[in-house]
């Protein structure tokens, strides 16, 4: 199958609910597993590398899918930065949560999936009162 063909196809649910934040999403195992059956003999290596920007790391996660029947190669390449701190987390539970969300971003570039303004990430306060900035890109009710 052609990499637009699985970009019209593809049906990914938000099947994962966050109860704190009183939201649903879906994670990067769901979104491969909803491709995989669509790839026919298509390849798809999901791949990550830890970068150094400025003082910080952030992991940089790159989707690539080859389809050498069609002559197709297309990538996408997102970055996750790794928190300072996050409580209750090891350092490798740190790196490894900051891979799969840039593993996630990258599929969903490649596949065009789009959270827009459903996504949690851009939307969520996590309990603190909305900035000004929020506060505008919200859309006007009416």
């Amino acid at each position: 199958m052609k990499c637009s063909e699985i970009q019209q196809t593809l049906k990914s649910p938000k099947d994962s609910r966050n109860e704190f934040g009183k939201y649903n999403y879906r994670t990067c195992s769901a979104i491969l597993e909803a491709v995989k059956p669509l790839l026919g003999p298509a390849t798809l290596i999901v791949s990550d590398e830890l970068v150094l920007i400025g003082e910080r790391y952030y992991i940089k996660a790159t989707a690539t899918y080859t389809n050498k029947d069609e002559g197709e190669t297309f990538a996408a390449t997102a970055y996750a930065r790794e928190p300072l701190d996050k409580r209750g987390m090891d350092e490798a539970e740190i790196t490894g949560a900051s891979s799969t969300y840039a593993r996630k971003a990258a599929l969903s570039g490649l596949f065009a999936i789009d959270d827009s303004s459903n996504d949690p990430d851009a939307t969520n306060t996590h309990g603190q009162a909305p900035t000004n900035q929020a506060a505008a890109k919200k859309p006007a009710e009416g």
